[in-house]
């Protein structure tokens, strides 16, 4: 009899349990997940990466657009070749780290890509320009320069990884650990920044560049660039204080530029 209620309560209790089982399923089902996650605050505007890199995007299709603006209203002789060398450089670095930095950031990949087709039009006008002057001899200089980038290019590309293996493998201390870095040299979170160095080298340069020469659409992109990636810098993942420091420098001499077109265009002051 003992054995008997035994099995009973055993079997009562095995109900029970197969009562609540299906009874909590379908809160664990429709739940969005922990008890935590539910309390879990939100990113402001301020600490999101996501909006940052968003408004940088824009703000890089505005080059793009500026670059695609000119060439259908502006004539040949107002391109920089500096300035567009090293936008196609700087395009061509960004559009791959957008596609590797945390998070990713398709938007601003795509307008990169938009862009160095942009330029790559822009350099094609300025040369048949400068072709039809006859200014052959700059036209084949500059050609020499994109052969040398290209190929350096091409050889950090292919031999990079194998370099960076031998140095960090060496076990040089502080030299070991720079090549070994999330954003260390041998990657393009460091690469990316740099060609960006080169646009503000660009704009100090140019600081005596006549206005009418200044194209208000691509330093009013240049502007806005500097100024969003200043902050997004500095939520991406891996931090990137590189890509912080030149876009600081990038917004000061991209915005020297835009202000002095438009006193010279429409404020006169001091004139």
């Amino acid at each position: 009899m003992a054995g008997l209620m035994r099995v009973g309560r055993v079997s009562l209790e095995g109900c029970n349990l197969g009562v609540r089982r299906v009874l909590v399923r379908p809160r664990r089902v429709f739940s969005s997940g922990n008890a935590g996650d539910a309390a879990a605050p939100k990113t402001s505007w301020w600490s999101s990466a996501e909006w940052w890199g968003a408004a940088g995007a824009v703000a890089g299709w505005g080059m793009s657009g500026a670059a695609i603006y000119d060439a259908s209203t502006k004539g040949p002789e107002i391109i920089s070749l500096n300035m567009t060398g090293v936008m196609l450089v700087y395009s061509s670095l960004f559009c791959r780290w957008a596609l590797v930095v945390k998070p990713r950031n398709l938007l601003l990949s795509a307008c990169h890509a938009t862009n160095v087709v942009a330029q790559l039009n822009q350099m094609r006008r300025a040369l048949e320009y400068k072709l039809e002057k006859g200014q052959d001899a700059e036209v084949k200089d500059i050609a020499i320069k994109a052969a040398a980038t290209a190929a350096a290019g091409a050889g950090c590309f292919m031999f990079g990884p194998t370099v960076q293996a031998a140095v960090v493998g060496a076990n040089l201390g502080p030299i070991s650990s720079v090549a070994g870095a999330a954003a260390g040299p041998f990657t393009v979170h460091f690469w990316a920044p740099m060609s960006k160095w080169l646009i503000s080298g660009a704009s100090f340069l140019d600081l005596d560049r006549p206005i009418e020469k200044v194209s208000i659409a691509q330093y009013s992109a240049l502007t806005a660039t500097g100024f969003f990636f200043t902050r997004y810098a500095l939520l991406v993942k891996p931090v990137n204080y590189v890509l912080c420091s030149v876009n600081i420098a990038l917004f000061l001499s991209s915005g020297y530029h835009l202000t002095r077109k438009i006193n010279g265009d429409y404020l006169h002051i001091g004139q």
